[in-house]
């Protein structure tokens, strides 16, 4: 699609305006070209995907259209009118809301302050009025919050639906979603999409980016590919496939969702017996080397809390780990790491790397007492380290001193990754492993967790990807209301045994 794109032909044959639509929009920074000439328009209560790789030109598209940075040449046509750029108070006047994955939110504030911010109820503070604002919210979409309840006790997930429940009370005409779906489960997903789904029988668009592609083929009318800054191509969602998409996405068909490996699980690399703290009860179970053990459940289960526990970040009440058969005395993170036992957080940002540091700083950060002398770096090492391990990951950077924050999610959780292998871990805690990456980067992270697998590690897989969870695991083990549900092998693998576990209806 190129040129002009103000009127074109539906799927079911009636010529209709675009509400919303870019006509050959560029943005050059420098050395990179973020989009290129690119034509796309979106029609009235539309559900419409937008998809590509880290790097495919997606938050440049949504800067452009809130109005955060202005398009090197190309217009924006919004409503019949036309603009050489956006800003924040043309874009709001239009009614374009965008739900970012950083959410902004005031933690010290409850969730109907937070939704009614900036909107005035008479000369005072009218906090009945808010909360009967929030509540309204709330019921119209089933939603289980209490509106005085403070943010900054509510889960991740439903901070994002207070997030989503602001915009809605804002009456918004087009929505923009950024990986709405990050950090919920499998039944808070289903409520944001019926959301979504009520929000379409307003009338209102709903520009949706996410890198979960069965969410777009559950919630999307249309869906666009965005590649290495170009526009690719649009599709209807009911006339392709996940292969198709995939092929566009990444330039090459990849034959597998998740790549192959042959499981030999070998001997009992970590065990936990009756492990209870951080509000988890009576964790026991076996991790053996040379296998994934997916661990599931909803968000509040526990999973992340007990091995948050099983790493030292939280205290342990009572109960024992054992580390390849002894039993292990552990009091903080550096006696984990002591043991052999590595975490990936699932918020890398906040808790697995220094964002403002250099990739080669990150990779050799555990082992930094190791490579130094009176406090002095070796910096011949910790070169030589640093490039051993982004080789042997295919860490994408300019150069090993390049800023962690400058790179894509996958490569950032990549540097992770490195940083525990340089370690010497045995047992790798992968929390929530492709969080918000792209799906080539997520089949890399596959395969590296094949690898390491192969060399004998034990992997441990916290994940609310039900695909992931399915596709990945040798056994999965079940969380429920802080305690573990049940266990269950490859062969008894399926959705509906998850979800009956996860959900408390099987001993």
């Amino acid at each position: 699609m190129t040129g002009e794109t103000t009127r074109v032909k539906r799927g079911d044959g009636l010529a209709d305006e675009f509400v919303l639509a870019l006509n050959d929009v560029t943005k050059v920074y420098p050395g990179v070209i973020a989009l290129n000439n690119v034509t796309l328009g979106f029609y009235a209560g539309e559900i419409h995907a937008i998809v590509g790789e880290n790097g495919a030109g997606k938050s440049t598209f949504i800067k452009i259209l809130t109005g955060a940075v202005a398009p090197d040449s190309g217009t924006i046509s919004v409503q019949h009118s036309r603009y050489g750029e956006m800003n924040p108070h043309l874009a709001h006047e239009h009614g374009i809301e965008c739900i970012y994955q950083e959410l902004n939110l005031i933690e010290v504030l409850s969730a109907a302050e937070n939704i009614c911010y900036g909107k005035r109820y008479g000369k005072l503070v009218d906090y009945k009025a808010m909360n009967k604002v929030a509540q309204d919210v709330f019921d119209e979409f089933g939603i289980n919050i209490e509106p005085s309840a403070i943010v900054r006790n509510l889960s991740s997930a439903q901070k994002q639906i207070v997030e989503i429940s602001k915009s809605i009370t804002k009456k918004p005409r087009i929505l923009i979603l950024d990986e709405p779906t990050s950090s919920l489960t499998v039944s808070e997903t289903a409520v944001l999409m019926k959301i979504i789904n009520r929000m379409k029988v307003y009338g209102v668009t709903v520009i949706f980016i996410s890198h979960r592609l069965e969410e777009i083929f559950q919630i999307a009318d249309r869906v666009s590919v965005f590649r290495d800054g170009h526009y690719i191509v649009t599709l209807n969602t009911k006339e392709t496939s996940r292969p198709e998409l995939i092929k566009y996405m990444v330039g090459r068909e990849l034959s597998e969702v998740y790549p192959q490996r042959l499981s030999h699980p070998g001997r009992v690399c970590l065990e936990l017996r009756n492990l209870t703290g951080n509000g988890i009860r009576d964790i026991s179970f076996k991790a053996r080397a040379g296998e994934v053990l997916g661990v599931a459940g909803l968000v509040g289960a526990g999973r992340s809390e007990i091995m948050k526990v099983v790493f030292g970040a939280e205290q342990r009440q009572w109960g024992a780990v054992y580390v390849h058969g002894k039993k292990a005395r552990i009091k903080s993170p550096r006696d984990a790491m002591t043991l052999g036992i590595g975490l990936i957080p699932e918020d890398r940002k906040k808790e697995g790397c220094f964002l403002r540091e250099s990739v080669s700083w990150n990779i050799v950060y555990n082992v930094i007492r190791k490579i130094s002398k009176y406090s002095i770096v070796d910096r011949k090492r910790e070169k030589g380290i640093a490039e051993s391990y982004a080789n042997r990951l295919r860490i994408k950077t300019p150069t090993l001193s390049t800023k962690v924050l400058t790179l894509s999610g996958g490569n950032q959780q990549k540097v992770v990754v490195a940083k525990t292998l340089a370690s010497e871990t045995a047992v790798f805690i992968f929390d929530e492993p492709t969080k918000g990456i792209d799906v080539g980067a997520k089949w890399e992270i596959y395969e590296l967790i094949n690898g390491l697998c192969a060399e004998g590690k034990c992997i441990i897989m916290i994940t609310s990807d039900m695909e992931e969870l399915l596709g990945m695991s040798d056994r999965i083990v079940v969380f429920a209301e802080h305690r573990m549900a049940g266990e269950l092998k490859r062969k008894d693998f399926s959705q509906e045994a998850i979800l009956e576990l996860a959900s408390g209806g099987a001993d």
